[in-house]
């Protein structure tokens, strides 16, 4: 195995222009890393009878593991930017990897809803990879490709949803559950082995200041920049919606569908949602890079908020399939779009710091929108796209309040 990496290996950090390479395994990590959160996410619903959760309330319970599985880590993010900062990036990104391999195995011997709980909570403790591996390509893709690089790196996310259910579908339908989290194990494995063997990262920590300190003034960074004080709720606001919809899009399938292969529908539908995505994502990446970023982020945006009342026309499952395909793969580009906002809106000597909360929006998002999710569904979970439509919709006006603000240059590098 390490031989196989190290013939990956191609000594992509030889030179600064050398990026690709990089863009590629960060990109492969991502799409190992959604996958397991797709299939996870995708197929809960399915998993919770076998752990003595009534049918009554599955909805109630899908809704809680989202929310407060995202919720226990999320105090730790400031430390995972500062860590970096302090000593490298490297073996904070590798991190991740390692307690999603952790959540999975905790979630695969689960014999409860409990542990099965404490099992998807664990993986809250992987947040801030992205940001940093965003921040790396930033140092290394010229300025004029970074849209489509960051465009490129994201679109993973989107297109994991889309292959892990669709794959795991037909698996969770004859064997179960089970083996598809053994799966993802291994598939999380191989990306730590390959990130820890894979490329060489020279960059090394200035920062000689205490952990905890460096922590705290993250925080600081955000809060005395007006303009990031205020995009990262307006990029709540626009994803929270997003995440919501995705957690309850099964549980609408299960409303329409009575048949056998519920695990394959799901799979099929959730596919659907993620297609459009692999094209989407890099598009609207290459259309910001040439016409603004912003202005990309606010059209798609009001795009996204006239679309979501599309599901409720839908009395089937292909009118079903085909609006949430349209609708997760402008959401995907949306999102793709926001990373580059949001690094051009910190200045370049705190952007590390920065770009490690870049995930904060959605994931504050995945707390919030599902267990807000979980009271508006006990009479039908349709109700979560007009719910969404309205939080897009507030979300594009914070944006607006966003844009109105200077990158300042006062404070912390600011």
């Amino acid at each position: 195995m390490v031989d196989l990496i190290e013939a990956v290996n191609t000594d992509i950090t030889k030179t600064t222009n050398a990026w690709h390479g990089l863009l590629f395994l960060f990109t492969f990590g991502s799409l190992v890393e959604t996958i397991f959160y797709g299939q996870i996410s995708a197929f809960t619903p399915l998993y919770l009878p076998g752990l003595g959760v009534p049918l009554l309330d599955i909805a109630r319970w899908t809704g809680v593991i989202a929310s407060v599985s995202g919720l226990i880590g999320l105090p730790f993010l400031p430390l995972w930017g500062a860590l970096a900062d302090r000593y490298a990036r490297k073996p904070v990104i590798i991190r991740s990897f390692a307690v999603h391999l952790l959540a999975g195995l905790v979630a695969l011997l689960a014999g409860n809803v409990w542990i099965f709980l404490i099992g998807r909570s664990i993986s809250s403790f992987a947040l801030g990879n992205s940001g940093l591996m965003m921040t790396t390509l930033a140092e290394r893709v010229p300025a004029r490709k970074q849209g489509l690089a960051f465009a490129v790196m994201n679109s993973a996310a989107p297109i994991g949803v889309f292959i892990g259910p669709l794959l795991g579908g037909p698996v969770v339908d004859r064997w179960g559950v089970r083996l598809l989290l053994g799966i993802d194990a291994i598939l999380l494995l191989v990306v730590v082995l390959v990130l820890a063997y894979g490329y060489r990262d020279p960059y090394r920590g200035q920062a000689r200041g205490p952990i905890l300190r460096m922590a705290y003034d993250s925080l600081g960074i955000l809060w005395h920049s007006h303009r990031l004080r205020t995009l990262l709720p307006a990029l709540f606001l626009l994803f929270a919606g997003w995440v919501m919809a995705m957690t309850y899009v099964p549980v609408v399938v299960g409303e329409l569908y009575r048949g056998s292969n519920l695990g394959t529908v799901v799979g099929v539908v959730m596919g659907a949602g993620g297609f459009l995505a692999l094209f989407l994502g890099p598009f609207m990446g290459a259309l910001s890079d040439r016409f603004g970023h912003w202005r990309v982020l606010f059209g798609g945006a009001l795009l996204l908020v006239l679309l979501w009342s599309t599901p409720l026309l839908a009395s089937q499952l292909v009118g079903l399939g085909i609006a949430w395909a349209v609708i997760n793969g402008l959401a995907s580009g949306v999102f793709s779009v926001s990373f580059n906002v949001l690094a051009s809106s910190a200045s370049e000597q705190v952007r590390g710091r920065v770009m490690s909360f870049a995930y904060l929006p959605v994931n504050i998002g995945g707390i919030l929108g599902p267990a807000l999710g979980a009271y508006l569904t006990q009479n039908t979970a349709m109700a979560v796209f007009p719910a969404a439509a309205v939080i897009t919709a507030l979300g594009l006006g914070v944006l607006y309040l966003a844009s109105r603000y200077p990158v300042s240059l006062s404070r912390g590098g600011y």
